[in-house]
């Protein structure tokens, strides 16, 4: 019997914000659940050994490579695929995917999720980088078609957009305090 029919391990997660919940075979890899059971094909799968970053979602916000997780351990947490960085119904794209779109970060695309989903826990934890600490982040991914240039630039100006709209809430919730003041 298969997974679809209702055999195997009963999983239940969050992907994306939506809850999820499965029987799942024991061996079924994170990566394959999410492109052919849920239909996330954003989540790539190149070399099948954790090397080159391709796989990379978040698990309760932390990057991991989905091909060398089992479904199975993902139960009880939460998973955010590279298509769930955008608010659902809009086209409106994260600011880590606008900055890679402005500096032409991307040929082929293959290896652009997973760099993306290694970058927003690297972001949130460290806003302002050097160049330095964003080559150190992307380490751990592959890329054989840019040279990395425009991913470091890309990365940049995401950091700096960030500390932009940021000081513009504090600038924004500043000038709010004071017109309650008044």
């Amino acid at each position: 019997m298969s997974a679809q029919q209702g055999s195997g391990v009963p999983i239940t997660l969050t992907v994306n914000g939506t809850a999820v919940s499965r029987a799942v075979e024991p061996r079924l890899l994170l990566s394959d659940f999410l492109r052919h059971d849920l239909a996330l094909t954003g989540t790539h799968v190149g070399c099948e050994h954790g090397v080159c970053g391709a796989c990379t979602v978040l698990l309760d916000g932390e990057a991991v490579r989905s091909c060398l997780l089992f479904a199975v351990q993902a139960d009880g947490h939460a998973v955010e695929t590279v298509e769930g960085l955008t608010p659902s119904g809009t086209e409106e794209l994260h600011p880590l995917q606008a900055a890679f779109h402005a500096t032409h970060a991307l040929q082929c695309g293959f290896c652009t999720p997973g760099f993306l989903m290694t970058l927003v826990p690297f972001l949130r934890e460290q806003p302002d980088p050097d160049e330095h600490e964003i080559r150190e982040a992307l380490s751990g991914n592959l890329c054989r078609c840019t040279g990395y240039k425009n991913i470091v630039d890309a990365v940049a100006l995401a950091a700096r957009k960030g500390a932009d709209a940021a000081g513009a809430a504090a600038q924004g919730a500043r000038t709010s305090q004071k017109a309650g003041a008044r």
